[in-house]
C-alpha cells in the first residue's frame, strides 16, 4: 500500500520513471494540453467536469510522492480581457499547499509565452489537464533530487 495521497497509477508510473530537473505541468481547464507540451510529455486527463479535479488538488498529490525543487507559475496579463490586477486567488490556495507540504518554495510567475516555452521542452514528462475553471491555475514543478542520509 502507498504512503503518498497520490494512488493514480499512470501518474505514479510517469514520476517514478521522472529525474531531476524533469517537469510536470498541472494545467486549468483552459490549457491546450494536445499542442502546448514537451515531446515527450504524456498527458493524464483529469478533467471529469467543471471544477473537477482542480489544479492545487492535483499538487497536494503529487507534493506528497516527489521531491520539488521549483514551481512556475503563468504571469497575468496586464491588459485585455483577462487582465487582473493582482494574483490570482488560487496563488494564495498554492502557497497554503506548498507550506503544509513542507516546502520553502516561492512561485516564480513567468510571461505567459515563456511559460508555454519552458512546458515544451524535452523535459517535460508529464501534463496533467484538470477541469480547474480559475484563471492562471496553471502551474509547473520542476523535479528535485530526494535526498537520502549519508553513511
Amino acid at each position: 500500500m502507498l504512503h503518498s495521497q497520490l494512488i493514480h497509477p499512470e501518474i505514479l508510473h510517469i514520476l517514478a520513471a521522472a529525474g531531476h530537473h524533469a517537469t510536470i505541468l498541472i494545467a486549468d481547464g483552459n490549457y491546450p494540453a494536445s499542442s502546448k507540451r514537451g515531446p515527450r510529455s504524456q498527458v493524464v486527463s483529469l478533467n471529469l467536469m467543471p471544477g473537477v479535479v482542480t489544479c492545487d488538488q492535483v499538487l497536494q498529490a503529487i507534493l506528497s510522492a516527489i521531491p520539488v525543487e521549483a514551481i512556475r507559475t503563468m504571469e497575468t496579463e496586464k491588459s485585455g480581457p483577462y487582465a487582473l490586477e493582482s494574483d490570482p486567488p488560487v496563488w494564495s490556495q498554492y502557497r497554503k499547499t506548498i507550506r503544509a507540504a513542507g516546502l520553502d518554495l516561492d512561485l516564480q510567475p513567468v510571461d505567459k509565452w515563456e511559460f508555454y516555452a519552458a512546458v515544451a521542452t524535452e523535459d517535460h514528462v508529464l501534463t496533467v489537464q484538470t477541469a480547474d475553471t480559475q484563471r492562471y491555475a496553471n502551474i509547473l514543478l520542476s523535479v528535485g533530487v530526494r535526498m537520502f542520509p549519508q553513511g
